[in-house]
């Protein structure tokens, strides 16, 4: 028995029978008849419930007044309210803290089914934050691998990052060159890392999505709203919010993420208050923001307000001397991985490697040492797996020679990830139908919709009437 539930609840008659319900649910439930004896309960290091089942006719008041003092003590619990709708409580100045608040009467069916869901968002954050604390070993500043100039500099560069207050950073550089562990090593090595680190690809939700993502929504906000969402700003009070590849986001919703940035607080779609946050923003992208500002397709003032300090991230090509480094520590990753003994890499295979002009960086080069590895033999790393012959220009050369009207071909050796095949992909067939996009979509057995959206979503749309 290993789920905890305290119920706060000064009708005697009450508490036994929900005592008895959750016990035969194979709960361990405590009872507690005052706010007092909750602090009490809480400051017992063998006490950390999963949920609280609090009845606000007890003690709404006090509760209401010491909220942020319970929410720091009860960091591991979900709240779940329960008030009588005739009595004049305003449940708005608890919202922060609950998970759910609930009118009675309530069937016991009904507060089932509420507690177990808190259970499993309690069960997730407290995974998060044991993976949080093994994340903070993992990302150094020394996880930014290579000797190099570049490289090192990269490393002076989020040390000093760490050591400083800093509301918002900008991560640039190309695909594949590490800006996710640049932002991960910021956050975990900075001031804001006892707070939780939240990760959204801007590029892969369309904006409807991307905003309720972003700020969260209330119940029967729109069709599909069947219950809150606290939104990703909400999620990461405290901590950081990394926004990949911000340079896709749409404007109109640029215009509502500067305004919650300026003001530190935001609304939730269908919601009637602003709820306040504290985050350290860390945007990244592939893009030039600058050029895309000149044109129109980012917003200047949202661009000064993200750019109060920028990372730039050399490509693999720039720093080909950190491959001994990056190599090796690969190797030993994928290694562990699928339990190889790969130790030894020939002459042979270092000349490739170097030869190679890595247009994928360094996720091109782990997929390439993976595929290696995986298909070794023995203790080498084979120079066959490498697949390293052909350069990026031979390889769409030789695309666009075995084209025809009902095919593409593309080489799986690591230098395109999934978005720049789904682009190429679409590219293709819409040169190939005249940009008609009725007639691509068919082609490629999707909805014209669809279509549309992943032709605005990699910038394709100039060339479409």
């Amino acid at each position: 028995m290993n789920k905890r539930l305290l119920i706060i609840e000064d009708d005697v008659k009450n508490s036994e029978s929900l005592a008895k319900h959750f016990t035969k649910k194979h709960w361990h439930v405590d009872i507690v008849d005052s706010l007092t004896l909750v602090k009490d309960h809480l400051m017992d290091d063998d006490f950390c419930p999963d949920v609280i089942l609090a009845d606000l006719d007890v003690s709404a008041n006090e509760m209401f007044k010491n909220s942020d003092e319970l929410q720091k003590v009860t960091n591991f619990s979900e709240w779940i309210f329960t008030h009588d709708p005739e009595k004049d409580i305003n449940v708005d100045e608890i919202d922060d803290l609950a998970y759910d608040i609930l009118e009675k009467p309530i069937k016991h069916s009904r507060l089932e089914v509420a507690v177990n869901r808190a259970h499993r968002l309690a069960t997730i954050n407290r995974r998060l934050i044991k993976s949080s604390n093994t994340k903070k070993q993992l990302y150094q500043v020394d996880s930014y691998l290579g000797q190099s100039e570049a490289a090192k500099h990269v490393r002076e560069t989020l040390s000093v990052l760490a050591e400083a207050p800093i509301s918002a950073v900008t991560i640039v550089g190309e695909t594949g060159s590490g800006k996710g562990l640049a932002a991960r090593i910021i956050h975990h090595c900075g001031l804001n890392s006892d707070g939780p680190l939240i990760e959204l690809n801007c590029a892969a939700l369309p904006k409807e999505l991307l905003e309720s993502q972003l700020f969260g929504h209330e119940k029967g906000a729109f069709t599909g709203a069947n219950e809150r969402f606290r939104g990703l700003f909400e999620q990461a009070h405290g901590g950081t919010l990394f926004l990949d590849e911000i340079g896709d986001m749409d404007l109109d919703l640029q215009a509502k993420l500067l305004k919650a940035l300026e003001d530190k607080k935001a609304r939730r779609i269908g919601g009637e208050r602003e709820i306040s946050f504290d985050v350290q923003i860390i945007a990244a992208t592939g893009v030039d923001l600058g050029e895309a500002m000149h044109k129109g397709e980012f917003r200047d003032d949202l661009y000064h307000r993200l750019n109060v300090f920028c990372v730039s991230l050399p490509s693999l090509s720039q720093r080909k001397e950190d491959l001994v480094e990056l190599v090796p520590n690969i190797i030993k990753e994928y290694n562990s991985k699928a339990n190889k003994h790969v130790t030894v890499v020939t002459d042979e295979v270092w000349e490739q490697l170097f030869n190679y002009s890595w247009p994928g960086n360094i996720r091109e080069l782990r997929n390439v040492i993976e595929r290696s590895v995986l298909l070794s033999k023995d203790e080498v790393l084979p120079a066959k797996w490498l697949q390293l012959t052909e350069t990026c220009d031979i390889q769409k050369e030789q695309s666009n020679r075995y084209q025809s009207k009902n095919s593409i071909t593309i080489h799986l050796d690591g230098s395109m990830n999934l978005d720049e095949m789904d682009s190429f992909i679409i590219q293709t067939a819409l040169e190939q139908n005249d940009y008609n996009v009725s007639q691509t979509s068919d082609i490629l057995g999707t909805t014209r919709e669809t279509l549309r959206y992943r032709i605005q979503k990699y910038n394709l749309k100039d060339k479409v009437s």
